[in-house]
């Protein structure tokens, strides 16, 4: 799986999580730019990610991220 084909695989996950299909996200995108993107909403993300890749991520894995780009390393990493 690439980087564009995981990218496409987390946006359908934001648009489940956070009942929004109109979430469009870019390897740049950050918290910031998603208005339902909270530190609860967060944690349900992370959670869903986790399921969908097969994946567990650490806590300072999780923190370091500053934008979605850096969670798709981070997943391709795994």
């Amino acid at each position: 799986m690439n980087k564009d084909e995981i990218l496409a695989k987390l946006t359908g996950i934001f648009h489940d999580e956070l009942d929004n299909d109109d979430i469009v996200l870019s390897f740049e995108t950050t918290a910031e730019d998603v208005e339902e993107w909270d530190s609860l909403s967060h944690i349900q993300l992370i959670v869903a990610v986790e399921k969908a890749f097969g994946v567990r991520f650490t806590s300072s894995e999780i923190q370091s991220w500053n934008n979605v780009g850096e969670m798709i390393d981070c997943i391709l990493a795994k």
